[in-house]
This record gives structure tokens, C-alpha cells and sequence, in this order.
């Protein structure tokens, strides 16, 4: 068998089984599996795969098909312009909350200031490693209520050159954090309780339950969050939330209860309401 006809089997194989992005998600499988670069795709289309190659291939494209995320099979995701390595109690970042990093750094006026962030319910350490990697002067804390995902994201800060700017420590949510931020920023669980059971197989059966449950409404965590933001936050400092669908007045509502404003709502590349930004103070 040689790569073209490897690739058309495992993209037939994706799309027979209802996978959105078969040729995305085949191109990435057989990159990690056969050690390709993009280019070799054409250039060693007709070379011949050796049959425990094919098969080792074709063993992640089987993982795929039982919905398994290409970023859980590979162990590691892009994000921003880093790349995160992931473990069973965090997040697989989407592009969905590339829009809090969007969102705060066009509210920086100067992104060589020395800014102290922290960032709730961190995971992979995505969002808050991303604006470090864009705020050269900044430093950060990221807390989690997992041990295994602050072992993950001081892993990921290891990873990405971050160590010295980021630190991160276990905790519940504001809890004995005595400290004030410039930014506090955060993608806390937002689903339903109720709605868990109707997400696709990818979220449902792969993501941690605990990243994804924001109790009845959705919205529990950010009433605690909210509440927290007059203490955490220095005058003019901000706050920036990724929410879902439908949840953006309603958590822009509760920041606000708590005196800030200079409140924005930012959407997604989809056009969906994901980030709610506001300010404390003049």
C-alpha cells in the first residue's frame, strides 16, 4: 500500500463513520504515525508504507472512529501559538477560546508592561500561557482544582519556555488568594448539568466532567467568580470570560453587579457570544 491510497482508505474510513474533518483529521493521524511533514504528502504519495506502518496508522484511525479527539490520540494540541500537551483531567482547548486571548490583548495598551495575571480553573494552562507568550514583562498564576492538570500546565509552561513567568497551583477558585491582578481570566464549566448527556461522543466521553459541568444553569461558577473580582482585581484592571452559547448578557449581568463596566461582548469565528470582558473602576 502506498501513502495515497493509506490516506483515501483512512479519509473513507472518517467519513463512512460521520467524522467532520476526515481529511484534516487523517492528515494529522498519519503525520504522528508515519513521522510525515506536510509536503510529503505530495512528494511521497506513491511511496509503498510497510504493512506495520499501515497498521499502526490505521490503529488511530480506528480511535478516531470511535470519536476519540485527534488532539486526545496525539496527546498534545495547538492552541494560539503554542502547543499543549494534554492529560485526563484537562480541557482540550478549542479556537472557541482563543477569543478571551483576542479579547484581553486588544484591551492592553501596553503589552511591555509588567502585568500580574491569574487565571481560574487553567487546565492546560492555555489561556494564560498564551498571553504570556504575547506580554513578554507579564507574569501569571493558574489554578486548578486537579492536581493532574497543574502537574499538566506547569508541564505545558516547561514546554512552551514559559517556567519562569507562569506558576501554578492547586486550588478552589479564589479561595486564599490574597493577591490583586491586572487581569483575571478564565473558561470555567458552563454547560447545564442537564446538557451533558447531549454532547457530541468527542466532549462527552473525553473531556473531564468536572471542566464541563456549571451546574444547573450553567452558571454557578461564574457567581463565584464575579463575586470574587472587586478583591482580585486592581483599579482598572480586567476581567475576561469565555461563556457559552446563549450566556453572555447574563454573566456581562453579574460582573457589572459587582461594579465593574466598560463591559464588551466579543464573539467567536462562528459568530457565537464567547467572551464577556469588563473593566474595574476609571
Amino acid at each position: 500500500m502506498n501513502l495515497h491510497t493509506l490516506r483515501a482508505q483512512a479519509e473513507a474510513r472518517l467519513r463512512e463513520a460521520g467524522v467532520d474533518t476526515p481529511e484534516l483529521d487523517v492528515r494529522y493521524l498519519l503525520e504522528h504515525a508515519l513521522t510525515l511533514t506536510r509536503t510529503d504528502f505530495i512528494t511521497k504519495a506513491e511511496q509503498t508504507i510497510p504493512d506495520a506502518d499501515a497498521a499502526r496508522a490505521l490503529t488511530l484511525v480506528e480511535r478516531r472512529v470511535a470519536r476519540e479527539p485527534v488532539g486526545r490520540i496525539l496527546g498534545h494540541r495547538e492552541f494560539w501559538t503554542i502547543d499543549l500537551a494534554l492529560n485526563a483531567d484537562t480541557l482540550e482547548p478549542r479556537p472557541d477560546t482563543e477569543t478571551v486571548v483576542e479579547a484581553v490583548l486588544a484591551a492592553v495598551p501596553d503589552r511591555k508592561a509588567r502585568l500580574r495575571l491569574i487565571d481560574f480553573g487553567t487546565g492546560t494552562g492555555c489561556i494564560l500561557l498564551a498571553l504570556l507568550s504575547e506580554l513578554p514583562n507579564a507574569t501569571g498564576v493558574g489554578v486548578d482544582l486537579s492536581p493532574l492538570a497543574v502537574e499538566g500546565a506547569a508541564g505545558n509552561a516547561e514546554r512552551n519556555g514559559l517556567a519562569d513567568r507562569a506558576r501554578f497551583q492547586v486550588g478552589d477558585w479564589a479561595k486564599g488568594i490574597e493577591d490583586r491582578f491586572d487581569i483575571v481570566v478564565s473558561n470555567p464549566p458552563y454547560i447545564p448539568s442537564a446538557e451533558i448527556a447531549t454532547l457530541e461522543p468527542e466532549v462527552r466521553e473525553h473531556d473531564p466532567l468536572r471542566a464541563l459541568d456549571g451546574g444547573p444553569d450553567g452558571l454557578a461558577p461564574y457567581r463565584i467568580l464575579a463575586a470574587e473580582l472587586p478583591r482580585l482585581l486592581v483599579p482598572g484592571g480586567l476581567a475576561a470570560f469565555e461563556v457559552g452559547q446563549g450566556q453572555a448578557e447574563d454573566v456581562a449581568a453579574l460582573v457589572e453587579a459587582q461594579g465593574l463596566g466598560d463591559t464588551a461582548i466579543l464573539c467567536d469565528l462562528g459568530g457565537v457570544k464567547r467572551c464577556v470582558r469588563a473593566r474595574k473602576g476609571p
